[in-house]
């Protein structure tokens, strides 16, 4: 009986331990782009449904660059009558798209979509407002002037490097006592319409003395899905274009890119996947066909 007993309750830690550990979305990152590229060549979008629900199971779906992989999803299981959870999903769906909404409610898409699983657009903008009622209004207020900060003069001048540091010790504070200001808590727009993309920001911490701890730090939120990979790859390529200028040396090649070898590119290729990012080639078809579906 004490057996019996003593394996029950390895069996309850076990599941609480593996439950409780910390998903690394860097691997969820390269579980998308992996899924993205086999999609490309053969197509099987029931696979790529299958692939992406299972993803889905494990991890909490984000909206990653210029894939959208779990709207795309949903678009695929609708269109091929796959059952992906109907209304609940959709909830979640909303709040993906919310940041961005001022953009999204023009694609008729949605309504469509909505309406066909008993949604209707009124529901949808309520849900909208509950969750921009969410946000940290605290922090809308200092990221709005943060911003406005980072382009004043536009960046000409004494004042960049001193407004720069104000944004960087803003950053570090919030970092200690909130967490990334993720989309999830400040949005994309600030008053009067003040774009508050963080890519932005982060780029200008390159030329700031707190860069060493900005790239570790960073690394932590782009594991735990709050920062993208993209914001940090920018901001590292930043500083290495800053202090490497003479050089063709890149970590990730995101400004000037050079004329690379194989041994280079296999480096590049090496250095993105370990942070989630797309190889070379697959950026360049990734862009290629999202700058193709915006101008439709």
């Amino acid at each position: 009986m004490k057996y019996i007993f003593f394996s029950f309750m390895m069996i309850i830690f076990t599941f609480i331990a593996c439950t409780s550990k910390k998903l690394n979305y860097i691997n969820y990152y390269n579980q998308v782009y992996a899924i993205d590229s086999t999609h490309r060549i053969d197509r099987d979008t029931l696979a790529t449904i299958r692939k992406y629900k299972k993803l889905f199971r494990k991890y909490p779906p984000v909206q990653n660059e210029r894939i959208e992989e779990f709207e795309t999803y949903i678009r695929y299981a609708d269109k091929y009558h796959t059952n992906f959870g109907g209304k609940r999903t959709l909830s979640k769906l909303i709040s993906q798209v919310a940041p961005n909404w001022k953009y999204k409610r023009l694609e008729p898409f949605f309504f469509t979509l909505y309406k066909k699983y008993g949604m209707d657009s009124i529901d949808i903008e309520k849900k909208i407002i509950v969750w921009n009622q969410k946000l940290n209004k605290v922090l809308i207020d200092s990221f709005n002037i943060a911003f406005k900060r980072d382009q004043y003069n536009d960046r000409i001048g004494p004042t960049v490097t001193i407004n720069d540091r104000k944004n960087a010790e803003l950053l570090i504070w919030t970092f200690k006592n909130y967490g990334f200001p993720s989309r999830d808590k400040i949005g994309l727009y600030g008053s009067n319409e003040q774009l508050m993309y963080m890519g932005t920001l982060l780029n200008h911490m390159a030329g700031t003395v707190y860069y060493d701890y900005f790239k570790t730090k960073l690394l932590e939120y782009v594991k735990s899905g709050e920062c993208t990979p993209r914001d940090y790859i920018e901001m590292v390529d930043k500083y290495n274009y800053i202090h490497h200028f003479d050089t063709a040396y890149r970590i990730f090649v995101h400004y000037n890119r050079p004329e690379l070898n194989v041994s280079d590119s296999a480096r590049i290729n090496n250095n993105r996947k370990a942070i989630g990012f797309p190889t070379l080639s697959q950026s360049e078809k990734i862009i290629k066909d999202f700058q193709k579906k915006i101008s439709h």
